[in-house]
């Protein structure tokens, strides 16, 4: 559900990005990988600033997944991911082409980028599917077990060995999953594990991210992501089609534009300072996210939610915050 991405720099690390959340691209916020050559000295109010405007990119960000969740009482899911990514292409296309001209046509790594858009579609319309019936503060904090995943998913994809702090890590946010969703153990709740599996592909695209982001500008791999999260979740319009209201389309150009100004100024919070210093703030989306249902939806979570979420968020700066924790090299395997 979110996307963050920063511009390329050879002495900064690495950072992965998300379209929808958030992630990711949910999706997305999250958690930063280092590599070793990577520490730079930025001037503190120059900090203050990138954190204040991650801060407020969150704030779009959750704003836009309640959008979804209202949306999707009305409308299918593969119809809203089909608006929502439309209208973010469209809107960041005129950008890419100002500051690369008719490059913009010829993407590199076309294939990761195909994969990449897929996760974006399928993370999306999990997720609203998911939200229907999940408390909406309790769906953004579930998502955000993205990060624990990668550190599992980088022991294949990344070829990385995983420090036991890391590990603890990883368990202490898979336990506050655990107490937010609370699965019955007489039955499998299909609605909490949609929310799971946009975590998943929000972990995923994260990782494609990091291929992406050293040979591509952030623009461009939002501008192909969103294209090619519209063509495939334009496959299923034959299914779904519906004319939206006038209603939803208000909500629909809201939530395009709230989606594409979020991830801009992700780009920008990361260009201003390093990622392991934004990194702990990006858990800020679940704040939002408790305050606009609490006035949306007029719901709050009980004392065990507010348990797993300060768990999920105390594990996941735990891991951000260990240098060294999980590295990137030049050899990885997408």
């Amino acid at each position: 559900m979110v996307d963050t991405c920063r511009p390329k720099s050879k002495r900064r690390s690495g950072v992965f990005c998300s379209e929808d959340s958030p992630a990711n691209i949910k999706p997305s916020s999250g958690l930063i990988l280092s590599s070793d050559n990577q520490q730079m000295d930025v001037p503190v109010p120059r900090q203050h600033k990138a954190v204040l405007v991650m801060v407020f990119a969150l704030c779009l960000a959750a704003l836009s997944a309640a959008f979804m969740k209202l949306l999707a009482d009305t409308m299918s899911p593969p119809l809203i991911s089909f608006f929502r990514f439309a209208g973010y292409f469209l809107l960041l296309l005129p950008l890419a082409f100002i500051r690369h001209g008719w490059r913009v046509l010829r993407p590199q790594r076309p294939v990761v980028q195909i994969i990449r858009g897929l996760t974006l579609a399928l993370g999306n319309m999990a997720f609203m599917y998911g939200v229907q019936h999940v408390d909406y503060a309790n769906a953004v904090a579930i998502v955000y077990v993205y990060p624990f995943i990668m550190i599992i998913l980088s022991i294949w994809v990344l070829n990385e060995s995983v420090s036991p702090k890391a590990w603890l890590g990883v368990f202490g946010g898979f336990c506050g999953v655990v107490l937010v969703m609370r699965p019955d153990v007489s039955g499998i709740d299909l609605n909490g594990l949609f929310i799971v599996f946009t975590g998943l592909m929000v972990a995923i695209q994260m990782l494609l991210n990091r291929k992406l982001g050293v040979i591509m500008d952030p623009i461009m791999v939002a501008v192909w992501g969103s294209l090619t999260a519209t063509v495939l979740s334009g496959f299923t319009l034959p299914f779904f089609w519906d004319m939206p209201t006038h209603s939803e389309m208000m909500l629909i150009a809201g939530l395009a534009v709230m989606t594409a100004v979020s991830q801009t100024l992700m780009i920008v919070a990361m260009s201003l300072a390093p990622a392991e210093r934004i990194a702990p703030f990006t858990y800020f989306e679940i704040v939002a996210a408790v305050i606009i249902g609490l006035v949306l939806f007029g719901t709050v979570p009980d004392t065990i939610s507010w348990m797993g979420m300060g768990l999920i968020v105390a594990s996941g700066i735990l891991v951000t915050s260990m240098p060294g924790a999980l590295r990137l090299r030049r050899g990885e395997k997408i």
